[in-house]
């Protein structure tokens, strides 16, 4: 009996034992996963194209810039992400008076970066602000810009100097933006089209219209005096023209007639009665046609000659 009582008390004894034992694994790796989590948690990862913004308590302490693992302290400090990429605003449409007091409206975007997390968060405190105060920059310099410009010169790139406008105004901004130490920088602000306003835009088109008709029709008098006058002019050079042959072949057929004459006489000359007999025929051709009835005596040269007495 006695020998049972202790062999119990020897396998109590071990079981107490064991018991303890994965007790005290169970809590070592409890608190080996508590620690691992614990530090896990207050490590984070650097990502290419973004600032990692360790603060404490509120206050910025250090920036993440560099791409890898970074940590931070437990339970004071925090860490938000800032895009470290060029972003693409679109800035609100905006209407605008032109040098000649027409009224328009403008619709523009820009590409931007953050430069200096520390500077941007201590000014504008959130991307959100940034971009707010950067398109107040923007209406104010392109109000200014193209204030300066006639409404015709801003729709018309062969007529404005649009080509440059967008530098300018991407300069200016950039000027504003470092003197008030925002920590942000635009690389581009480009205008994505101009607009009337509504109610303008019927009179504006029917101006125009009447423009190019008025335009037009200056087109057409001045083709019809350039017309009549090359008409006119062409009207002359033949006048000229057939002036001078008519009198160029008034003076052929005069000397023409002339050396007919000398010939005729150098001819008729030779022969007398030829040259009578000739003149004759040539009075004939004119007096006698299918109707004529002459009356003429036996003995007259004119009848012997008809009816072929030679003699």
């Amino acid at each position: 009996m006695a020998d049972e009582n202790i062999i119990n008390m020897n396998e109590r004894g071990k079981n107490h034992f064991s018991w303890r034992k994965y007790t005290k694994m169970g809590i070592f790796f409890i608190v080996l996963i508590a620690l691992f989590v614990f530090i896990a948690t207050n490590l984070f990862i650097v990502r290419e194209g973004e600032f990692k913004v360790v603060r404490q308590f509120g206050e910025v302490v250090r920036i993440e810039s560099e791409p890898g693992l970074s940590y931070k302290i437990p339970f004071i400090q925090s860490v938000t992400t800032l895009p470290k990429y060029q972003m693409t605003y679109n800035v609100s449409q905006a209407e605008i008076n032109t040098r000649d007091k027409k009224r328009i409206l403008i619709d523009n975007y820009a590409i931007w970066k953050i430069e200096d997390p520390k500077k941007m968060i201590s000014n504008a405190r959130t991307v959100e602000a940034a971009e707010s105060r950067m398109e107040e920059f923007i209406y104010s310099v392109i109000r200014t810009e193209l204030g300066q410009l006639n409404y015709d010169e801003i729709i018309n790139d062969e007529k404005s100097s649009r080509g440059s406008l967008n530098d300018r105004v991407t300069d200016q901004v950039n000027d504003l933006l470092q003197n008030d130490n925002y920590g942000i920088s635009v690389t581009d602000v480009r205008m994505k089209r101009t607009d009337l306003p509504e109610e303008n835009e019927k009179s504006v088109f029917t101006r125009m219209i009447s423009e190019r008709h008025s335009t037009a029709q200056e087109y057409l008098s001045k083709g019809d005096a350039d017309k009549n006058r090359i008409e006119a002019k062409t009207d002359r050079e033949v006048s000229e023209i057939l002036a001078k042959a008519k009198a160029d072949a008034e003076k052929i057929r005069g000397e023409g007639e002339g050396q007919a004459a000398k010939i005729y006489n150098e001819a008729f000359s030779k022969d007398e009665e030829f040259y009578s007999l000739f003149r004759t025929l040539e009075s004939y051709k004119q007096t006698i046609n299918g109707d004529t009835v002459i009356v003429l005596p036996s003995d007259s040269p004119y009848a012997r000659l008809l009816m072929g007495y030679t003699e």
